[in-house]
């Protein structure tokens, strides 16, 4: 069976998936007010190695771990489902399959603790 890092279209697709998941979170007023002094094409980076990185593809990412990169932000568990939300929004607009996006909830959802009331 291929990696999810495969079937959610390799790099070049991850790489529109998190485009699209940042832009999202850029219209979700839950979420919007934290990117507003954001170096976007940054976020978008990070979030993209993130992925490849976390889907089984090859290692990349050399940003701040969850707990780092969310400690005092204190999301609550509303702004939490909102990103995934739009997350699976992205993932929709990307064409990617429904076991694909259970996938993916599953992973981002485990990330709970790691950033939601930090």
């Amino acid at each position: 069976m291929s990696s999810l890092y495969e079937r959610l279209g390799g790099t070049e697709g991850i790489t529109s998936i998190a485009s699209d998941t940042v832009d999202l979170h850029l219209v979700n007023p839950r979420i919007a007010p934290r990117y507003a002094d954001s170096d976007l094409a940054a976020v978008k980076n990070a979030v993209t190695m993130f992925f490849v990185e976390n889907s089984g593809g090859p290692t990349v990412y050399g940003g701040k771990n969850m707990l780092a990169a969310h400690r005092g932000m204190n999301i609550d568990g509303a702004e939490f489902v909102a990103a995934l939300d739009d997350a699976m929004e992205a993932l929709d607009k990307n064409g990617i399959g429904q076991r694909e996006k259970e996938e993916v909830l599953y992973f981002l959802y485990g990330l709970k603790s790691e950033v939601v009331h930090l």
